[in-house]
């Protein structure tokens, strides 16, 4: 009979653990959906994924859902997306994508390709001077344009030479970005696979961008009481991500963030049915790859003072299968830092953490510089780490293993802190 008892506890706790994850994967799956177009700003997606998560949280059982509501100015592609050199086709997310800041770009251009390998700057503006490449887009490896800043720069102002554009290479697969989408400048920047534009000497262009000035969004911030109110735990997670490129490209982001979503969602769940000792806020970020513009507001405006948080966790792209966790400690979060490492070495969640050095990386930054002892986790390196940023981070592509590892470490912690 007690061998029986034991088998039934064991099945009940195998069976939660099973429902923990299953709500995770379908908290993943609907915000890498196509309803949500990419959680992107162009087509409301992230507004739309935010209002999601505000019934996710009331369904968790939580306190309190409120919506925290910000703008923020951006630059979008929704429209026609084209690119093309006689019968040869450029695939949007595949072959080329646009610097996020890049303005639309309509017409036919030489292409002409730096030397790299005999790279000499006078050369190249000599060059760019003859007829034969007035209005050209300048093709060149992104590092190399990056080392040689100075001369690039001027190839993106207006006046300082003829050339139409730029064209960075990047391996594939093709990246896109909207950290530095509050801007819109003069000449068009393309991202475009070396594969895709060797040997090109022409090309047509047929690109829309759209700049939402003052677009509104909000941080969705649900609380879950605890029986003291002095301080609080804070988790965070961003739940915006790239939108579209194009009318039928989208960037679904499963693993970056909807995995680190879905992952304070459940935290959520987990809270509401085991009363906490101290408050818990769980805040889903929006404007996270607009440059932290969310997460920024929010410690610009808390609606709880900075100084009641024991410790904060943020959680972004956990959904890789790499069994060393990465992480990223503030000044202040370091005085719990080896009771973190302690735990992981006692129950062995993950073969060891690896701590780098704090960055303007993610949501924790604006409380990392705030002196709000703070922990960042993010599972990087792995099987979907490489599919970061592009058009094939999706659902089928994202991994579960680092969920309940993380899900666990967090709350051993918090029992033990």
């Amino acid at each position: 009979m007690r061998k029986l008892f034991i088998v039934l506890l064991a099945l009940i706790a195998m069976q939660a653990s099973a429902q923990d994850i299953a709500h995770y994967k379908r908290v993943i799956k609907a915000l890498s959906s196509a309803k949500y177009q990419g959680r992107g700003y162009a087509k409301d997606g992230a507004n739309k994924a935010g209002k999601f998560l505000q019934k996710e949280y009331q369904k968790a059982g939580v306190d309190e859902v409120t919506l925290q509501p910000f703008k923020l100015d951006i630059n979008t592609f929704c429209g026609k997306m084209e690119m093309e050199s006689g019968s040869k086709r450029f695939r949007p997310g595949i072959d080329f994508s646009m610097r996020e800041y890049s303005s639309g770009v309509h017409g036919e251009f030489p292409v002409y390709h730096v030397d790299t390998l005999n790279y000499d700057a006078d050369r190249m503006f000599d060059d760019l001077a003859k007829p034969e490449y007035a209005n050209c887009l300048v093709a060149c490896e992104f590092w190399f344009t990056y080392r040689h800043g100075k001369d690039f720069q001027r190839l993106q102002k207006v006046g300082e030479c003829a050339n139409a554009g730029l064209i960075y290479t990047w391996p594939s697969p093709i990246k896109f970005f909207k950290a530095y989408g509050h801007r819109v400048v003069d000449k068009p920047i393309l991202w475009v696979t070396p594969e895709a534009i060797k040997d090109v000497q022409h090309v047509k262009v047929n690109v829309d961008n759209k700049f939402l000035k003052d677009y509104e969004c909000f941080n969705v911030i649900a609380k879950v009481e605890g029986q003291r109110h002095d301080s609080c735990y804070v988790f965070t997670a961003h739940y915006d991500h790239l939108g579209n490129l194009g009318k039928k490209i989208f960037y679904a982001g499963a693993n970056d963030n909807a995995s680190g979503t879905a992952a304070i969602v459940t935290l959520a769940a987990y809270y509401a049915k085991h009363k906490p000792q101290y408050d818990m806020y769980f805040l889903s970020f929006s404007g996270e790859d607009a440059n932290l513009r969310g997460s920024t507001w929010f410690a610009e405006h808390p609606i709880v003072p900075l100084s009641q948080i024991k410790y904060l966790f943020n959680i972004d792209m956990i959904g890789d299968n790499n069994p060393v966790q990465y992480c990223e400690v503030s000044d202040e979060g370091m005085r719990g830092y080896q009771l973190f490492e302690q735990i992981n070495t006692e129950k062995k969640y993950f073969t060891s953490l690896h701590r780098g050095d704090l960055a303007a990386n993610s949501d924790h930054y604006p409380f990392a510089t705030r002196h709000v002892p703070c922990i960042f986790l993010e599972n990087e390196k792995g099987d979907a780490f490489q599919y970061y940023h592009t058009i094939y981070d999706t659902y089928k592509t994202v991994k579960f293993d680092s969920y309940e590892p993380v899900f666990r470490l967090v709350r051993d912690f918090i029992e033990r802190y």
